[in-house]
This record gives structure tokens, C-alpha cells and sequence, in this order.
């Protein structure tokens, strides 16, 4: 699959080459459903907590003596039904962590990759060269990509220029290949990447493969 090559001028300079055994797949939209939702369910803390009615201070003597007063008998004003009370079934510290195996996880990545590209989403530029830590500079570069309304921005190593131009632009993130990711992929519209930033995810995948061969 070919696509074009911009320079910072949002001109076409040449065509360049995406994988087909990366960009070129059928998306697996369930593989993808699920790794969001792995994503999502592994960023939750889990330090919600109630106290039951055992770990509420207080409550350990008898409101009111067992019989005569007509009232319902009661042996504890931590009962769950009394205001101040313990909690039943509330939540209470857990681990919401889910696992994947490593093969769905990259072709979860892979699925979304193509996805974005099929639907001429993906804009591959030579390179970022900024001069200074400008947002203007940043919005130009993405406006004459017609990278609207969302973009993300993936860069092969840290830039800080890249990363501070781009800091203040709303419904654009700019994040390392290294820290590739589902929930990224799908939540832009947009997918802008330098040149060195596709070869790093190349090389990504076929170490990944590599690892995988050399496991069987």
C-alpha cells in the first residue's frame, strides 16, 4: 500500500510504502474491542472502599435493652440500616487487571494501524523540523496536512520541540512509538508520523515477530 509523503509544507514529495502485513490486514474488530477494554480496565486504580459493619468505629453497646421499650430490637447502631452504619456489599479494594495474550495484543495494534490506513487516515511526513517550541508552528504543519479534527502524533524518539509545539493544541497528543497503543490508535482521527517514526513501528513488529519464532 502506498501512500504520500508531505514535508512540513503539507506538499507531496514522493509516495512511500506501507506493509502490507501491518497496514494491509483486515481489521479484527473484536481483538481490538478487547484490548481497549484491557487498557481500560488495567489504567483503574481500584482503591475504592467501604467499611463493613465490623470495621466502623463505634456501635458495641446495645442501643436500648432487648424487650419492653416497643421499639424493634436492635443490638449494634452500626447495623447497616443505621445512619453512620456499615456498608453491605460495597466495594472494596481489588486488582481489575486483564491479561492478553502478546500475539492478540500486537494484532490488536496492527488492526487499528490498518484501520486508519484503509481509511486514508494515516499521514506520513519526512520529517519535524522545528526551529523553536512554537504551538503556531505546530497548527500550521497539521492544518496543510488537513489533519482535522484530531490528531496524533508519533515520533521515534523524544522531541522535545515536537512534544511542546504540539502541547497546547486541543484534540492532539504527540506520544513515542514505544508507548503505542489501542486506546491512542482509535481516540484520533488522524495518525501523523515521520518517516523514522514508520520504521521504528516496522521494526517493532518484526522484533515482535522475531521474539515470537524464537519462543516456538
Amino acid at each position: 500500500m502506498q501512500v504520500p509523503l508531505f514535508n512540513q509544507a503539507g506538499d507531496e514529495i514522493s509516495q512511500i510504502e506501507l506493509r502490507d502485513d501491518i497496514f494491509g490486514i483486515e481489521p479484527n474488530k473484536a481483538v481490538m474491542h478487547q484490548a481497549y477494554l484491557r487498557q481500560m480496565a488495567n489504567a483503574r486504580q481500584g482503591t475504592h472502599a467501604t467499611k463493613t459493619r465490623g470495621q466502623v468505629r463505634g456501635g458495641g453497646k446495645k442501643p436500648w435493652k432487648q424487650k419492653g421499650t416497643g421499639r424493634a430490637r436492635q443490638g449494634s447502631t452500626r447495623a447497616p440500616h443505621w445512619k453512620g452504619g456499615g456498608v453491605v456489599f460495597g466495594p472494596h479494594p481489588r486488582s481489575y487487571e486483564q491479561k492478553m495474550p502478546r500475539k492478540m495484543r500486537h494484532l490488536a495494534l496492527k488492526s487499528a494501524l490498518a484501520a486508519k490506513a484503509q481509511e486514508n487516515q494515516i499521514k506520513v511526513i519526512d520529517e519535524f523540523n522545528l526551529e523553536g517550541t512554537k504551538t503556531r508552528d505546530m497548527k500550521t504543519i497539521l492544518d496543510r496536512l488537513q489533519a482535522k479534527p484530531s490528531a496524533l502524533i508519533l515520533v521515534s524518539e523524544s522531541s522535545t520541540p515536537v512534544t511542546k509545539s504540539a502541547h497546547n493544541l486541543a484534540k492532539v497528543k504527540t506520544l513515542r512509538t514505544g508507548y503505542l497503543n489501542v486506546r491512542d490508535l482509535l481516540g484520533y482521527e488522524f495518525v501523523v508520523m515521520s518517516k523514522a517514526a514508520l520504521s521504528a513501528v516496522e521494526t517493532f513488529f518484526d522484533s515482535a515477530n522475531g521474539a515470537a519464532k524464537g519462543g516456538e
